[in-house]
């Protein structure tokens, strides 16, 4: 890509006061004290409205949206009732959001269905000279950039830290921002006390937690506020490979469903369960590990619905707690399908309110993170729905992550129209080569 050239960056706060509170984080919020970036891609607005009326007009609604999402304008700092804890000051210090521009056309950047490195030109403003110094209460916690590209194409990218809110409510945040771009009410009210996920007095651990890691010992662990570094809270220490990108046809997916269901001992098969399933077995087998040893899969299980009382309508925080699936590597190699999408649909079936407060209780005692020994986090992007998102400029036309973190694997819808999935991931060029082997055999 070309480079792209600041045309202004600004700090956009609510447009009327709001009031000075503090929201409290839970322990499903604290692990993840990091930054997220996805971009969303646009083609040349119909309407034909320069370029300079549609940074505006985002300017415009992000100052109206800033008021029911004042949390969004605040900073992290040290909680008051405890000190080593992080909590959000809505204090209004705002949003940063640049305006940027490209000569390179849409076209040039090839598949935008996947992280690539050309993706991080897209949020080349969205951070700060020296922000890994900074402290927390200097930080924003939302950045957005909108580029437009030399065709009249447009990207929207967000940088926001992952504590505020999850996939869910990002996508809410979304919905309601194209919303008012386009002059229109909130689609969903936002709910940012997370009061209903608070640890039990005195904690009560009723279950064995194998997607936590023991307590981290060094002095980035986000619990604490000893630090003021945002780091990558997700297998931080694991090296970056090459990106690569595998698509899956509906025919295949059809295929491991059927073979799951086939000797009858399952009663059904989602398409999540079957490649979830097939990933976990395929990646286990070719990152070579012993096979004596337990491989655990990740991934997140939105418990809205879950707890009791269910968490409200619009609710703005984290309630993706993840869900795993574990066996040893001899398992996975030997056991029939129908066993290993049993162990993803049992990942699932265990939550029940007393196992999502068994599971806050136990980060309250031992603190720690999400399993990063022998484990992946796998990612279901393409449940999140945001290409029904209609701007002032247009519809949504593609979404991406910008960068894929080490220790994760995304499943990425397909071509429009298409049905299949792309599954993301990072490995050396062999173990990818045996993966993809694997995965199709």
């Amino acid at each position: 890509m070309e480079g792209v050239k600041l045309v202004e960056k600004v700090v956009i706060v609510p447009e009327m006061p709001t009031n000075r509170r503090r929201i409290f984080l839970s322990n499903l919020d604290l692990p993840l004290v990091a930054y997220q970036e996805s971009v969303s891609f646009y083609d040349p607005p119909e309407n034909k409205i320069g370029f300079s009326e549609s940074y505006n007009t985002l300017y415009r609604a992000l100052r109206s949206l800033l008021v029911p999402y004042d949390f969004l304008a605040g900073r992290l700092v040290p909680a008051l009732e405890d000190n080593s804890r992080l909590e959000i000051d809505c204090n209004g210090a705002g949003i940063v959001v640049a305006a940027a521009r490209t000569d390179t056309r849409l076209s040039q950047l090839g598949g935008l269905f996947a992280p690539k490195p050309d993706l991080k030109h897209l949020v080349a403003f969205l951070r700060e000279e020296g922000e890994d110094e900074m402290e927390f209460k200097d930080k924003p916690l939302l950045y957005i950039q909108l580029t437009q590209f030399g065709c009249g194409s447009l990207a929207l990218a967000s940088r926001y830290n992952h504590c505020v809110l999850d996939g869910v409510a990002a996508r809410d945040f979304e919905k309601n921002l194209a919303a008012f771009t386009r002059g229109d009410d909130l689609v969903i009210v936002p709910n940012p006390d997370r009061s209903i996920f608070k640890a039990r007095n005195p904690p009560r651990i009723s279950h064995p937690h194998h997607e936590y890691s023991r307590p981290s010992e060094t002095r980035d662990n986000p619990f604490s506020v000893g630090g003021t570094r945002c780091t990558n809270v997700m297998h931080s220490r694991t090296p970056h490979n090459t990106t690569h990108l595998i698509h899956i046809p509906p025919q295949r997916i059809a295929s491991l469903k059927m073979a799951a269901l086939k000797d009858g001992k399952l009663k059904r098969c989602t398409s999540f369960h079957a490649i979830a399933a097939k990933v976990w077995k395929a990646r286990s087998i070719a990152t070579k590990i012993h096979d004596e040893v337990c491989s655990t899969m990740l991934f997140p299980v939105d418990v809205r619905r879950i707890v009791v009382p269910p968490v409200p309508i619009g609710f703005a925080g984290n309630a993706l707690v993840p869900g795993f699936a574990r066996a040893s590597v001899r398992e996975l190699k030997e056991k029939e399908d129908s066993y290993i999408v049993r162990k993803v649909q049992e990942g699932v079936e265990r939550f029940d309110d007393e196992y999502v407060r068994s599971g806050i209780d136990r980060l309250e005692v031992h603190r720690g993170m999400p399993c990063s020994e022998n484990s992946f986090s796998l990612v279901a992007w393409f449940r999140l729905g945001l290409e029904e998102d209609v701007f002032s400029w247009g519809k949504l036309k593609y979404a991406t992550p910008v960068v894929l973190k080490p220790g994760l694997v995304f499943l990425l819808p397909g071509l429009e129209g298409d049905g299949g999935l792309n599954i993301c991931l990072d490995l050396p060029d062999d173990q990818v080569d045996e993966f993809h082997r694997l995965l199709m055999e």
